[in-house]
């Protein structure tokens, strides 16, 4: 539920050769390393990253998929249809730069009858589910809920909301919704006593109502899991059990924490024990905290993060969301984003999973693209990402590297192609037919929208969304920053240039992107990746690395230490393979689309200069 925080206060690249799914062929295999697409193997967590069958660290970058599950007009379905699920997941691959997907599901819909598991709707939802999988792209399913559940509201009501059944509503027999004075739908949180009972009754169990849904949940889960093929099904990478969790209100002397301690963490247990009852077992379960537990407005920040759950371990997940209050409030913050805006909150999320012993993913981030405060999103989203990739400051990165911490994994709000374009009834009302954004309480966040000619085309720059980011990395990851050189209007935003004493480095990107990893290597023979964005054109690309340098890399080939291939799944976006088979060596590697065809000598010069920053900097 994206902003949820804040309101609470106020082209495609066409590659020759490239393999489908259905079509690789073992030795195909063999000679192009994919990721669990080609060796069949799940992800894991270990050591506090996601970890592929080869050993190496994998970075998840996507989109959720989708708010259109949040409305009625396609029955509680992500899409109308498989084929449009195909569409947009190939514009997502291609377009969008993602690998992965949060993909959201509908209890109202999978369990329309108390004790009645509507198998019509799974099939649906699995067979969309399976467009991802099949263009190479890992899911993570999502039983999604914002204000408990459209049921609460009348058909005359402001808001609306999604979730529960209707029969779970019913059980309750709630109070008549009203949020009193609420300009923004969030307060209805805090403020709707029909939410906030809802809610309460949910986490207390009362009426049976979370035994139903962790029964809904458990068969939800066996038939994705009988469903889905043995290869598909490693593509599927955990489940994320509730969306945005709270309290709706406290007991008596209990508070934030003691609640995620004494009923939250408990329901988290129990799903866990439906994940293995439904054959699950080897996935993780990503488990969200207190929603306010990192709000970054002080006044709502409240205490939590499943501080007292202990360490989470390799069978769950640290799933948070991040939204900058302060930006959608359209008061509490003046002017735009900047350099480091968000360095502090995403090291507090990098912190917290390291204490809890996992993994991390900021399943939810973004910013609206209309309204009052859309002239924010293009710095907003850039300071996003830079926190996902970095914890530190573009103005500090070069000077202290060793401190950057791991690239986090990140889902953003949202990839909806029927963005503007939408007929719902808002409650049912056929006098309310909301058309325009997301079609949901005015919220208007997605990426991507289906232009007239029915063309998926992005909403946002496409250099701030299509990014370089380590997808694979053959050891362990010591520092990545990426320049993506966006746009906030007609200004290029620059807020990490390559600094004066690495002049020849400058002059190889000059105005261009770059991007630059330093990893230490793990073994083995499975490359290292990088997503490379479609402004990366392989003819135009150079990597200067301790690997060698190369301008224009070389299709892969066992040989090559640097080369290219297409990512899995025959969308024709391709990946930069980084390949050294030695263990514990600190490896470094510069990919940028600045020069056009760069001498020889630049090319030496920006290695050695390079070298030498990263024996003074990292060792």
């Amino acid at each position: 539920m994206p902003n949820i925080r804040a309101r609470l206060l106020v082209v495609l690249v066409v590659l020759s050769g490239f393999l489908t799914l259905a079509g690789t062929s073992s030795a195909t295999a063999a000679t192009v390393p994919g990721s669990l697409w080609f060796d069949g193997s799940p992800l894991t967590v270990r050591n506090g990253r996601f970890v592929d069958g080869n050993g190496r660290e994998v970075v998840l970058r996507g989109y959720n998929v989708s708010g259109e599950t949040k409305l009625e007009e396609n029955g509680g379905l992500p899409f109308a249809s498989v084929a449009d699920a195909q569409k947009s997941a190939t514009a997502l691959r291609a377009l969008g730069g993602g690998n992965a997907v949060r993909f959201l599901l509908s209890w109202a819909h999978a369990e329309p009858a108390r004790g009645q598991v509507d198998t019509a709707y799974l099939t649906a939802a699995t067979d969309q589910m399976r467009a991802f999988l099949d263009a190479g792209i890992r899911v993570y399913p999502d039983f999604h809920q914002d204000l408990y559940s459209r049921y609460l509201f009348g058909s005359g009501s402001w808001y609306t909301g999604d979730g529960a059944p209707a029969w779970a509503v019913a059980s309750g027999g709630y109070p008549q919704e009203s949020c009193g004075i609420c300009l923004f739908w969030g307060q209805n949180i805090t403020q709707n006593k029909a939410v906030q009972q809802a809610q309460y009754d949910f986490w207390h169990n009362a009426h049976g109502l979370q035994d139903a849904f962790l029964s809904t949940a458990q068969q939800t889960m066996a038939f994705i899991r009988q469903h889905l093929s043995t290869d598909e099904f490693a593509g599927v990478v955990g489940f994320d059990p509730y969306n945005e969790p709270y309290a709706g209100t406290y007991d008596s002397g209990q508070n934030s924490r003691t609640w995620e301690r004494d009923l939250l963490w408990p329901f988290y247990v129990a799903f866990r024990a439906r994940m293995d009852a439904a054959g699950w077992q080897d996935k993780p379960a990503f488990v969200e905290p207190n929603l306010f537990w990192n709000s970054n407005i002080s006044s709502q920040k409240q205490e939590g993060g499943l501080l007292d759950a202990g360490t989470l371990g390799p069978r769950y997940v640290f799933n948070t969301h991040f939204y900058d209050q302060k930006a959608i409030s359209g008061i509490l913050m003046w002017g735009k984003a900047s350099d480091g805006q968000y360095a502090g909150d995403f090291a507090a999320i990098r912190d917290r999973a390291s204490a809890a012993g996992t993994a991390t993913v900021v399943s939810e981030f973004g910013h609206p693209l209309s309204g009052t405060v859309a002239d924010k999103a293009p710095t907003v989203l850039k300071a996003m990402y830079q926190g996902l990739d970095t914890r530190l400051t573009g103005a500090s990165w070069w000077s202290s590297p060793a401190s950057s911490g791991p690239v986090l994994s990140g889902t953003q709000w949202q990839w909806d192609i029927y963005n503007g374009r939408h007929h719902e009834l808002m409650n049912g009302n056929p006098g309310k037919v909301v058309t325009a954004g997301d079609a949901w309480n005015d919220e208007d966040l997605s990426a991507v929208r289906l232009d007239d000619t029915g063309t998926l085309a992005l909403r946002q720059d496409a250099r701030l969304l299509d990014r370089l980011y380590p997808s694979a990395t053959a050891g362990t990851t010591v520092a990545f920053t990426y320049e993506d050189r966006s746009r906030d209007g007609s200004t290029t935003l620059t807020w990490n240039p390559v600094p004066s004493t690495l002049p020849n480095v400058g002059r190889l990107v000059g105005s261009g992107q770059y991007g630059l990893l330093v990893w230490r290597s793990g073994g083995g023979s499975a490359p290292t990746e990088l997503h490379l964005p479609a402004s990366f054109p392989t003819a135009s690309t150079t990597v200067v690395s301790d690997l060698g340098t190369v301008y224009a890399p070389p299709s892969y080939t066992p040989a090559a230490p640097i080369a290219v291939a297409p990512e899995p799944g025959g969308t024709g976006s391709r990946r930069l393979l980084l390949t050294a088979p030695d263990s514990g060596v600190l490896h470094w590697a510069l990919v940028t689309d600045g020069a056009t065809a760069p001498s020889a000598d630049l090319l030496k010069a920006a290695r050695s200069e390079l070298a030498a920053w990263a024996a003074a900097k990292v060792g």
